[in-house]
């Protein structure tokens, strides 16, 4: 069997506390990021290298602090080895938080404490470990969470779930209204999402759940948004649905969709346009003519009807 975290031709530097595992979890969280996300950033295969050392099973290895510092170079090797001082070295605070970052409320790691950024407040809840809890949005309480998103008493109402690769980190779900999205997402489908703090480092072309004054919606957003007092445009996956545009300021919090649970299971793959179009290939070479020219060709005469 393979063993996991074993380095014995390595050994940790002296001074070096037992919670280093607990300080990489405090790390993860600051991020935002699932185990499944920093195992990606730091290019491991197996999930169960973190897991273990996250779950305390397994001290981490001397190969797996120094990825850690050299994945996160701002971070401060004596804090990560030692719990001494600041996480962040402060040489480079500056750097990752520009004075033009437009930014939304961050969570709050306490239990319903809440947190003003940008003259908004955003209330988490967490569990007796005082990890944060993915709470379930669903359809029966939607109409009031634009407005009660950020009230402590409205929150204890929601049921919590432990989801396997959403353990660390900021992480809420949502049940689907409507159809607009289809067939990406279905109705009553549930998206699991991770909270957005900067508006400006948004991955464009990804679905969020955005909370407005008055709305909770979920959509595509084409651009980062870097005008406070612009407005930024939401797209559906459902065609029938036209595209609109909101004002920045009129957003309360922002959630990016990270996964998503379904009870519809897709059926039997339909291969038959496929095989139509390798016959028609067929057909059109045996009356002497070139496939990807005929094609081209038919391109063409579409967009210009367009």
């Amino acid at each position: 069997m393979e063993s996991v975290e074993q380095h014995p031709k390595k050994e940790m530097p002296a001074g070096v506390d037992g919670d280093t595992g607990g300080r990489i979890k405090q790390l993860f969280e600051h991020y935002r990021l699932s185990t499944y996300e920093a195992n990606q950033k730091l290019g491991y295969a197996r999930s169960s290298k973190l897991y273990k050392v996250l779950s305390g099973d397994v001290k981490p290895s001397y190969e797996t602090t120094t990825d850690l510092l050299s994945a996160f170079p701002e971070v401060s090797a004596e804090w990560l080895l030692m719990g001494q001082g600041p996480m962040l070295r402060g040489a480079q605070l500056a750097a990752l938080a520009p004075a033009d970052a437009i930014e939304l409320p961050k969570p709050a790691m306490q239990p319903h404490r809440a947190v003003f950024s940008n003259a908004q407040i955003h209330t988490v809840t967490v569990d007796r470990t005082g990890n944060e809890n993915t709470m379930l949005v669903p359809l029966s309480v939607q109409a009031g969470y634009p407005t009660l998103c950020n009230e402590a008493v409205y929150l204890q109402d929601m049921k919590s779930y432990d989801l396997p690769g959403f353990e660390y980190g900021e992480y809420r779900a949502f049940e689907v209204d409507g159809d607009s999205m289809h067939p990406t997402f279905r109705h009553r489908d549930i998206v699991v999402c991770k909270h957005v703090d900067r508006l400006d480092l948004l991955k464009p072309d990804e679905c969020y759940v955005i909370v407005t004054l008055e709305n909770l919606l979920l959509k595509r957003i084409p651009a980062v948004i870097t005008d406070r007092r612009g407005t930024f445009e939401l797209y559906s996956d459902n065609p029938a649905f036209k595209p609109y545009t909101l004002p920045v300021v009129d957003l309360q919090q922002l959630w990016i969709v990270r996964g998503y649970l379904s009870t519809n299971i897709p059926g039997k793959p339909d291969h038959t346009a496929a095989r139509l179009m390798d016959r028609l290939q067929e057909v059109i070479e045996l009356l002497g003519h070139d496939y990807n020219e005929v094609r081209q060709f038919l391109n063409q005469g579409a967009a210009a009807q367009k």
